[in-house]
């Protein structure tokens, strides 16, 4: 895609970073995303609360705070018009928690559901957390456990139990504001959300941009109740198998790591959490105020100076 010359644009497409950044005076910017899709749980207001926390995610981890948002809707013409109602009202009830308006939106005929937001934050100039700045030595925090492509899937297949969609329903509804603002608070070289390309595919994305080598313990990885029998039963989304595709080939993973495992490291997330890069002091102090706060955050990993292997994982 070509690119522009616009001195204001500070955080652009290159090193694909959760959102765009353009710069309105010295010390504030205008911080923007996008982010819709289809249902992935069977209750329309779960599903609008997911879609909502997952389009506010891109904004909290550049480190801004959002502020308005627009829907974006598309929906059958045979579908009853009160599941769109209970999805709008999923999606506003998670707005009022972020404190985040409801400026309007568009809706679309498509031929399944779709629903998402656009949204725009404002951000400091001093804390914008791009790919880029990732340094050697850093200590990896993760925010949430990983696994609700593998349990969605098998929610899909109506193989999933009550209970372990009930954890992942929690994990996904929950905002990251509140664990972007305490990573804020401590500095934290740079942050990025779990979403779409899995863990490794978004620590690719910083590895490669930061020019660093990034070194993940499975042991320590936060699971969700039942990722790992669903994984082992092959409860696998397209997406997984796309992500290992595409990155695969940038990871040495030990052979002793059980295939099941390995799945789970490339499972697409909705509304993941923050992937925090922090100085290796700061780590234990962070990751004991973000669990006071009720958030699951778990020492995943550091970085190291960059080599031809860009992820590794042990």
């Amino acid at each position: 895609m070509p690119r522009q010359n616009i001195p204001e644009v500070l955080v652009g497409y290159e090193n694909a970073d959760d959102a765009g950044v353009y710069q309105l005076t010295p010390d504030l910017a205008l911080v923007q995303t996008v982010d819709y899709f289809s249902p992935i749980v069977d209750d329309p207001y779960t599903y609008g609360q997911i879609a909502a926390a997952n389009a506010l995610s891109d904004i909290y981890a550049m480190g801004g705070s959002a502020k308005t948002a627009l829907c974006i809707v598309g929906f059958p013409t045979s579908a009853d018009l009160n599941i769109l109602g209970d999805i709008s009202r999923g999606g506003l009830e998670k707005l009022n928690e972020a404190g985040v308006a409801l400026l309007g939106g568009h809706s679309i005929r498509d031929d399944e559901i779709q629903f998402g937001y656009a949204v725009t934050g404002l951000i400091e100039r001093k804390n914008i957390k791009q790919n880029k700045d990732a340094k050697p030595g850093n200590r990896l925090i993760l925010t949430k456990p990983l696994g609700t492509g593998l349990i969605t899937t098998a929610l899909k297949r109506g193989k999933a139990s009550a209970e372990h969609v009930l954890a992942a329903v929690e994990t996904m509804s929950q905002l990251n504001r509140r664990a972007s603002e305490i990573c804020l608070e401590f500095k934290v070289d740079t942050m990025t959300d779990i979403t779409g390309f899995g863990l490794l595919g978004h620590a690719f994305e910083v590895a490669k941009a930061s020019g660093v080598s990034i070194e993940i313990n499975h042991r320590n990885l936060p699971l969700l109740p039942g990722a790992v029998e669903y994984s082992h039963e092959g409860f696998c989304a397209g997406g997984l198998t796309n992500n290992r595709e595409f990155f695969a080939p940038h990871v040495r993973i030990a052979s002793s790591i059980p295939p099941e495992i390995q799945n789970i490291l490339f499972d697409p997330q909705t509304s993941g959490g923050l992937l925090v890069f922090c100085r290796p002091d700061d780590a234990s102090t962070l990751q004991r105020k973000l669990q006071t706060a009720g958030i699951n955050a778990v020492d995943v990993g550091s970085t190291r100076e960059g080599s031809a292997d860009l992820l590794t994982v042990s």
